[in-house]
């Protein structure tokens, strides 16, 4: 078992890494009083509940369960009052502990369930999907989605572990792995070309499935988010580089309904418009574009959005949560492991940028296998734009 820990200022947490990990060792210990409310949804509560309540009860707790549907568009106030009113039905105090079962939906809303109920109760994250396990579970960053924007409500709430199990993979769809992939790779974009490198050597095994080198892609993934997490708990600074194809990757989920693309296709095609963006800047290579559409592309995500107006993506991206003084921040590359926050970008550029990367078929699937195309000559250096 790999055991790393996100060491905040005052306290840390523990992110336990195997195959399959034992529930009596890593969860009972981290349960704060005898109340645990176990939230799962429909898909994965048959194939982990039982499991996880019937350890809780060994351990001598008061144990209760709530099943939300499943998909991103049930992130939502009903949801997150559903979790209330099991937690106000079961007479739950503040000593409870939440335990959230699930990918990054069932995550998010039990944190900010937890965060919230009677201001504040203990909680675990169990992620059940690849893109849980190395981004949303780690970092305290919970919340529902608005129709105007992803994300947009929430809190920061630490969990008090997060038990990430390789056998929970073994039932992902291909889809849902290939997702994860996108959020394993923005890792290596942003910071760690050695792990790009990796993970151009493995790509094929690791949407294969196999365990052992999904446990290492988790743990190096854990460990940069761990890092980043300890030195910008709140996002005021370095930890927005975690944001790489999010904020394009949330004009995409938000103009096409939340649920219609995967979090993680929504982040690769994004992804591919930060990597166009910052070529036209002249920061990366027509070369480095070219890589980086290749690597998303073995992954099996698409690496062009879904035709939006770049009205009506600017727009949207007004809504961004990196907005800061009225100015929207994207995260861009000074090249492969090197992201860097930037400003100030040049509307021509920006709008071309979406005009190239937005402009597929609606359907992910059916961006996975379209050429990401810029047809105009880039302003700044004068280069024949990049095709693939």
């Amino acid at each position: 078992m790999t055991t790393l820990q996100v060491a905040l200022s005052g306290r840390e947490y523990p992110i336990f890494i195997d195959d399959q990990l034992d529930p009596v060792q890593c969860l009972i210990p981290y349960v704060a009083g005898k109340q645990v409310m176990l939230v799962s949804n429909v898909t994965v509560a048959p194939l982990y509940l039982a499991l996880y309540h019937e350890a809780l009860v060994r351990g001598g707790k008061q144990v209760a369960s709530c099943i939300l549907p499943d998909g991103e568009r049930y992130k939502t106030h009903e949801s997150l009052n559903t979790i209330y009113d099991a937690l106000l039905s079961a007479g739950f105090n503040r000593d409870c502990t939440i335990v959230a079962l699930g990918g990054g939906v069932i995550g998010d809303m039990a944190g900010f369930a937890a965060a919230t109920y009677q201001r504040g109760v203990a909680f675990i994250q169990i992620p059940t999907t690849l893109l849980a396990q190395v981004d949303s579970s780690v970092g305290g960053k919970t919340g529902i989605n608005h129709p105007l924007g992803k994300n947009m409500i929430g809190a920061f709430k630490q969990p008090r572990a997060v038990l990430a199990s390789m056998n929970h993979l073994s039932t992902l769809p291909p889809r849902e792995l290939s997702a994860g992939l996108a959020e394993v790779i923005k890792y290596a974009l942003i910071r760690d070309e050695a792990f790009l490198v990796w993970l151009e050597t493995h790509m094929e095994s690791l949407s294969g499935g196999d365990s052992v080198l999904l446990a290492e892609a988790v743990a190096r993934s854990c460990a940069h988010k761990a890092a980043i997490v300890a030195a910008d708990e709140e996002e005021r600074g370095e930890r927005a580089l975690l944001n790489l194809g999010h904020t394009f990757g949330h004009v995409i989920e938000t103009y096409m309904g939340y649920g219609e693309w995967l979090h993680g296709e929504a982040v690769a095609a994004g992804t591919m418009l930060a990597a166009d963006l910052s070529r036209r800047l002249g920061w990366i290579s027509a070369a480095d574009q070219q890589r980086i559409a290749d690597i998303l592309k073995r992954a099996g995500l698409p690496v062009l959005g879904p035709s939006i107006p770049v009205n009506e993506a600017l727009k949207l991206m007004g809504h961004d949560k990196k907005v800061l003084a009225g100015k929207l921040r994207f995260i861009l590359l000074k090249g492969v492991g090197q992201g860097v926050i930037a400003s100030d970008i040049p509307d021509e550029l920006l709008a071309e940028t979406l005009r190239a990367g937005l402009s597929g078929p609606g359907r992910p699937e059916e961006c996975s296998s379209k050429p990401f195309n810029s047809a105009a000559m880039n302003p700044l250096t004068g280069d024949t734009e990049y095709g693939s």
